[in-house]
């Protein structure tokens, strides 16, 4: 079942989310929660969607990176990204460790603030301990892009937004990200917007 997404606005995405138990993660009402989310995250579409982001104050995401996303992009633009498919996968009450504390810069969006984008900085490489749907202890080594989603993804679950990190003389509409930004890079918006004011 399709869920509704929260916008920026709502207390629940300004909160940190709880942590869920062994029994809570097995439950049933936990297993359609995932399904919908997955379901969710299809429709919109996204390769993120935390618990908070449907109104649910869990700490909770899942995660996919479809092929057929990244297909969109050029070679050069996948490459400059570090992009790849990522398989689905459930995240919970997760951890996130910087391993490669180097920023890298991208537009990032958000299904929470619907219509805008941003250049945020972020961690090239981390690691996720955290448990799965079947809650067992994983680890998850992740870089490159896939890094950035579960950065994004995890920031939610303690009630950040990208907002909260972006450089905010990149913010800009969707419409007019594609029309002047999408096929350059981000050192082109750099040299026509200074960073410092």
């Amino acid at each position: 079942m399709k869920l509704d997404i929260v916008q920026v606005g709502e207390a629940v995405l300004r909160r940190r989310a709880r942590p869920l138990s062994r029994d809570e993660i097995l439950s049933p009402a936990i297993e359609e929660l995932i399904a919908s989310m997955r379901e969710t995250m299809h429709v919109a579409p996204g390769v993120g969607l935390a618990a908070p982001q449907v109104g649910v104050p869990l700490q909770l995401a899942v995660i996919e990176d479809r092929a057929e996303y990244i297909e969109r992009l050029t070679e050069e633009q996948a490459r400059e990204r570090d992009r790849r498919p990522v398989p689905f996968q459930v995240i919970v009450n997760p951890v996130c460790v910087i391993e490669d504390p180097a920023p890298r810069e991208f537009f990032e969006g958000c299904l929470s603030l619907a219509g805008f984008t941003a250049i945020v900085p972020r961690a090239r490489r981390v690691r996720v301990e955290c448990l799965n749907e079947k809650a067992e202890r994983i680890t998850i080594e992740a870089e490159g892009w896939y890094a950035r989603i579960m950065q994004h993804e995890i920031d939610h679950l303690n009630g950040i937004v990208y907002i909260d990190r972006m450089h905010s003389r990149s913010f800009c509409g969707a419409a007019n990200f594609e029309r002047l930004w999408k096929d350059r890079s981000v050192a082109d918006l750099w040299n026509e917007v200074p960073f410092e004011p």
